[in-house]
């Protein structure tokens, strides 16, 4: 089995999605596509179908059953495997605690909800030191331009850069206090039932 940090994003989505429910590729792509998962990653059908099989191939998905509606041709349903669970979760805390990667970080937390609470909080906390320390170097940054008397026109994108990591850092902020106090639902377990049949999900995760 690939390490998980070899997973594109696109593999981890698909992973993702099919510790959902099973269901088959073309399914996948309508659901990705209904949720906007486009915004994070290009989803083209070829890629998605290539990824698939590569999965299947490495041991993460595997073939449950093959249908025909009609005129329509067959539709082979997936379902994901133990070692694709934990791909899913090992890539997750990888990625979710870093600021360098900020695609990857996208995909991250759009998909932090297949760790638990606790869990998350922590890597969350791990991600603010580095966000802390970002930005503390943009705001030095820009105290050295000032005692220098630097063109506010050389500095337009470092003010642009310490605005975001400073909204960034609030934003984060606010979702770990909200994670903390259990104002926001998470895992699974504390999704609605009716809530849960409307968007397909069916399977229990570690969260």
């Amino acid at each position: 089995m690939p390490e998980a940090s070899h997973l594109t994003p696109v593999a981890v989505m698909i992973l993702a999605t099919l510790r959902e429910a099973d269901m088959h590729t073309y399914e996948l792509v309508r659901l990705l596509k209904e949720r906007r998962d486009d915004r994070l990653v290009p989803l083209q059908k070829g890629t998605i179908y290539h990824t698939v099989a590569r999965l299947e191939r490495d041991g993460l998905l595997a073939e449950v059953g093959v249908d025909r509606d009609g005129n329509r041709p067959e539709r082979t349903t997936y379902t994901i495997l133990d070692a694709g669970h934990r791909a899913v979760e090992e890539w997750v805390r990888a990625e979710l605690p870093r600021i360098d990667r900020p695609g990857e970080f996208r995909v991250a937390l759009s998909e932090a909800h297949n760790l638990g609470r606790a869990e998350v909080i922590g890597l969350l906390d791990a991600r603010r030191a580095r966000l802390v320390a970002s930005v503390e170097e943009h705001h030095d940054g820009l105290s050295v331009a000032a005692e220098r008397e630097t063109p506010e026109q050389f500095l337009v994108e470092l003010r642009r850069q310490s605005a975001l990591l400073d909204a960034e850092l609030a934003w984060q902020d606010s979702l770990r206090a909200r994670l903390a106090d259990r104002s926001l639902p998470w895992g699974i377990a504390e999704i609605p039932e009716h809530i849960k049949k409307k968007h397909r999900v069916s399977k229990e995760t570690t969260a």
